[in-house]
Parts: C-alpha cells; sequence; structure tokens
C-alpha cells in the first residue's frame, strides 16, 4: 500500500477509476485510467486483473516509462504505453483514460465523422474525433504508444478501430468525463443512423460557444464529482471533495 502522499495519488485514482464504472465504461477487467506522477516518476494507474468497480487504493501502482512497478503492489496492465506516451508527448496532459466503450468501438468502425448531436459530442467534433489505425490490437510498446500520441495531437482523444477508445486531460475529472462523452456522443450518432440520416448538428459557431457554456471546467467537475459520489455509494473508494 502506498504512504504518504502517494496514498492520495493512489486513492484519486481508486476513485477515477471506480467513476468510469458508474459512467458505463465496463469490460470486465480491462480498461485503465492513470494520473501523471507529480514528482516525474511515471502514472498512477490501477493494478492488472481488477474491474473499474473494483479498484481501492491498494489496487493502484506507479508505473515508470520503462513498464517497471515503482510503487504499490500487483501486475501492471500490458498496455501501460498508452498511458506513458501520451503523457510524454503531451506535457499539458495529467491523466489518460483507456475503455472498450461499446458504442465508441462501433462508431470507430464507420467512415463517419462524429458530429455534436448533442452536448456529449461537442468537445469531439471541431476537428472530428481522429481514429488511430496504426493497430487494433493490444497498444504494448512505445512505438505504438506514440503512434497512438500522434493521432490525439493536441485533441481531447482518439477512437481506436477494432478496439476502444483513449482520453484525455489535465486531471482525472476530465479525462474521465470524455471518455463517458465520446462513449455516449457515438450512441446518439449511432441511434440517429439507424433510424434514418441525421441533418441537423452543432456548426463550429455554436461548437465554439457550446465548448465555453456547455463544458467548462466547472462543469466537468460537477459531472465527475456525481460519478464520484453515486461509486461511493454502491461501494467504490470514499468519494472527497474533488
Amino acid at each position: 500500500m502506498p504512504t504518504g502522499d502517494d496514498a492520495s495519488l493512489a486513492g484519486e485514482v481508486a476513485m477515477g477509476n471506480n467513476a468510469l464504472a458508474t459512467a458505463g465504461q465496463s469490460d470486465l477487467v480491462w480498461g485503465h485510467a492513470s494520473l501523471r506522477d507529480p514528482a516525474g516518476r511515471g502514472a498512477w494507474m490501477k493494478a492488472s486483473g481488477w474491474g473499474f468497480e473494483e479498484v481501492t487504493p491498494e489496487r493502484v501502482v506507479l508505473v515508470a516509462r520503462d513498464g517497471s512497478v515503482v510503487a504499490g503492489t500487483g501486475r501492471r496492465h500490458i498496455e501501460f504505453p498508452i498511458h506513458l506516451e501520451v503523457m510524454a508527448a503531451r506535457p499539458d496532459v495529467g491523466s489518460v483514460v483507456h475503455t472498450h466503450g461499446a458504442a465508441a468501438t462501433a462508431f470507430a468502425s464507420l467512415a463517419v465523422p462524429l458530429r455534436a448531436l448533442s452536448h456529449d459530442g461537442v468537445e469531439f467534433a471541431l476537428p472530428p474525433v481522429p481514429r488511430c489505425t496504426r493497430t487494433g490490437s493490444l497498444v504494448r510498446t512505445a512505438e505504438l504508444g506514440r503512434a497512438l500520441a500522434d493521432t490525439i495531437g493536441d485533441g481531447p482523444g482518439c477512437l481506436i478501430p477494432q478496439h476502444g477508445l483513449v482520453t484525455v486531460g489535465p486531471d482525472l475529472a476530465t479525462a474521465v468525463m470524455r471518455a463517458m462523452l465520446l462513449d455516449r456522443a457515438c450512441a446518439q450518432q449511432l441511434r440517429a443512423m439507424a433510424a434514418g440520416h441525421p441533418v441537423l448538428w452543432s456548426d463550429d459557431e455554436e461548437l465554439r460557444l457550446k465548448q465555453a457554456e456547455v463544458w467548462p471546467p466547472e462543469q466537468i467537475r460537477a459531472g465527475y464529482r456525481y460519478l464520484v459520489r453515486k461509486a461511493a455509494s454502491t461501494g467504490g473508494a470514499p468519494a472527497p471533495e474533488v
């Protein structure tokens, strides 16, 4: 079990993973949310073998860029390069989330851009969220992690066809909320396409307005606090103020 400040970081990561479960992003024991270590030692992420809803501070490890476990107990995930390489490429990124959201994975297979049919798609429609096509298998090498980082660029995330999604943010609240919103935006567009051909969505001007009005940092935090409270009420990590 991490001690001192490490324990606080492990608790924050556990809380973020629990929030992903509440947001409907679980896929058995696969997927992970990470937090950049403020001392530059790597990234804190859940240990392998646990579902999002099962993560406690004791089930969080600190992983260095070379894949070694620096703190905590348990095995690290094979796909740690997703987190470490994106963070290396983006100094502004404090958190990375990777899930196998069902709607996002289905939508990633289509050769169509994501549109903002609702508030959910606002952060991913200008420009449309990119697809990382380097591989649909596991991102288990630094090279693949860098390819993923290149695809994301300076954006909020990407889709990985045949695999899932990756989102980033300055903190866990933002990266987790973006994972939920991206999957929901994909689900909405899939439903609209199944019903016919969507003809109305936010244009660029409205997207810029909604980015400022709908998803300022305080709204992101409000949504995240709800996910954290709900996770805590169903047996997840205790819900501190975030």
